[in-house]
């Protein structure tokens, strides 16, 4: 990708949970060693050594490393900012809304309370791939949350574990393809209204800035209010299609993923052709830019 030192144009986007990778730790530690060790005094244990444990670790665990790959690219400004679900912790952070600190406390209180709730009320998301058309009507029959929007070609359902078993079987039998995600609870539903409370107390202690260039990916427009944004996005559905289509309409002719992985370039590709989409560590080299 050629990306020039103007990024007023381009998006920078942070990934959610399904984007672990087993080196991400690897480049935290080179790079935000003291995250690392503000999980440890926070959680009690490394939670890169837990991530297999669930979303308590997995969500400290990816925003860190999400941050830690920004520093790696040398901290740069964007015209716009974004993330999907856990994701926006880390947009928020890169763009200057909070420090990189909160995020991370903020992180570790969402994953826990969101593993707390999932535990208390199990459930499950799956991920439909293809024609979606009739994804919407199909949830609603039987009782399931449209949790995210993801592209053209990709839906995912969230709700009760018997449920999302049944709505595997008819999309089969209609030969949809779907994909069982490898979470336990129905996250971005309202099975999450147990895990608002205690998020919410964290997110009024936490230092606030305006910040105009961070876009919401639940409402696909910019944020008025971060700490509401941020604790609707536990039981509210992400809608990252129309998100990245919004950036488009705003000015946007790149977008940039601060990793691990690459899902939301995919992403993001698939919901506009020709798009110029790729990791962020695909700049040639390290730079900061003007703040805008």
């Amino acid at each position: 990708m050629n990306v020039s030192a103007d990024l007023s144009h381009t998006a920078l986007v942070f990934p959610g949970q399904g984007s672990q990778r087993a080196e991400m730790r690897d480049l935290v530690a080179e790079h935000c060693p003291e995250l690392i060790e503000l999980a440890i005094d926070e959680i009690g244990s490394d939670p890169f050594e837990l991530v297999s444990e669930g979303t308590a670790y997995q969500q400290p665990a990816l925003y860190s490393a999400a941050i830690a790959g920004w520093k790696a690219a040398g901290s740069p400004r964007a015209g716009w900012f974004a993330g999907h679900s856990l994701g926006e912790l880390a947009a928020a952070a890169a763009s200057g809304a909070i420090s990189t600190e909160d995020g991370l406390r903020l992180a570790i209180t969402r994953g826990r309370v969101m593993q707390q709730a999932a535990e208390a009320d199990p459930g499950g998301m799956l991920a439909v791939l293809g024609e979606t058309s009739g994804v919407p009507a199909l949830a609603n029959s039987l009782g399931l949350t449209v949790a995210n929007d993801n592209a053209p070609d990709q839906i995912v359902l969230s709700g009760p574990t018997e449920e999302i078993k049944e709505a595997r079987a008819r999309f089969k039998e209609a030969g949809v393809r779907t994909v069982r995600l490898p979470v336990a609870g129905a996250f971005h539903s309202p099975a999450m209204a147990t895990a608002v409370p205690e998020f919410r107390a964290v997110l009024e202690g936490i230092k606030v800035s305006t910040r105009p260039r961070l876009i919401s990916s639940v409402t696909a427009r910019p944020f008025t209010d971060l700490r509401e944004g941020l604790l609707s996005a536990l039981t509210r559905p992400v809608r990252w299609r129309e998100t990245v289509l919004r950036l488009r309409d705003l000015g946007v002719s790149h977008f940039l993923e601060s990793g691990p992985g690459e899902v939301l370039t995919g992403l993001v590709r698939r919901t506009i052709e020709g798009i110029d989409a790729a990791p962020l560590s695909s700049l040639s080299t390290p730079q900061e830019t003007a703040d805008v």
